[in-house]
């Protein structure tokens, strides 16, 4: 295991490492915040999910994704090999469980930036290590600004999109922490202190029980008659 980040405690003490799920329906701004995390926290890293879909030309294996065949997912699938995973558009998307494990072991932070159906597979196979965060607009007028700015989608999509929001935000009772993203620099914020305060969770810290007992076994009385 690695220590933890010189932002969380100054004295090095091993950790577990945490999974950081975002949600958020679209617009409210949880890429943004996962994207900012990323830059500014080394102690980050991003999943790398699998899929059956067909490379495209500019993907690298392993980075953007790891391509499997159907064969190859529904294994994974079976063998509980996959925290998470959905169908879109014809194609399955997973996130392996094995880099996660590793990773943890090793004391570094797993970021997830997924919907509420995955963070609840999630949650349910990796309670103890999983850390929730739901990101909520400030309101429905607002979201449907953010997403007209964009300019991305057409009116129609933006209107389905609002829908879809609706729904998504019903499921906001099931995360650990809720945001309202009425000031980005706020939100972002909001979610440091929370993972600032999870990587002290005395449940992460095992190398506590050494540190605590090289404590009291240090020669600590020599100096209690000064």
């Amino acid at each position: 295991m690695t220590t933890d980040d010189a932002d969380a405690v100054s004295v090095p003490i091993a950790r577990r490492g945490l999974m950081l799920v975002l949600s958020s329906p679209s617009g409210a701004g949880k890429s943004t915040i996962a994207r900012n995390l990323m830059e500014i926290d080394a102690g980050f890293e991003l999943s790398v999910s699998v899929t059956t879909r067909a490379r495209r030309g500019s993907e690298i294996e392993g980075v953007h994704y790891r391509f499997v065949d159907e064969r190859t997912f529904m294994r994974m699938r079976d063998d509980d090999d996959l925290l998470e995973w959905a169908e879109v558009h014809g194609n399955h998307y997973a996130t392996p469980r094995a880099p996660v494990e590793q990773a943890m072991a090793a004391g570094r932070d797993m970021l997830f930036d997924i919907d509420w159906q995955g963070a609840k597979q999630m949650t349910q196979k990796m309670r103890a290590d999983v850390v929730s965060v739901f990101i909520l607009p400030p309101s429905m007028a607002e979201l449907r600004a953010r997403l007209m700015r964009r300019a991305e989608d057409r009116p129609d999509v933006i209107e389905q999109r609002l829908k879809n929001a609706a729904l998504e935000i019903e499921h906001w009772r099931e995360y650990d922490y809720v945001i309202v993203n009425d000031d980005l620099d706020r939100a972002f914020e909001a979610v440091r202190a929370i993972v600032r305060a999870e990587r002290l969770r005395r449940d992460r810290r095992p190398g506590l029980f050494d540190f605590v007992s090289g404590l009291l076994a240090s020669d600590w009385r020599d100096g209690s008659a000064s």
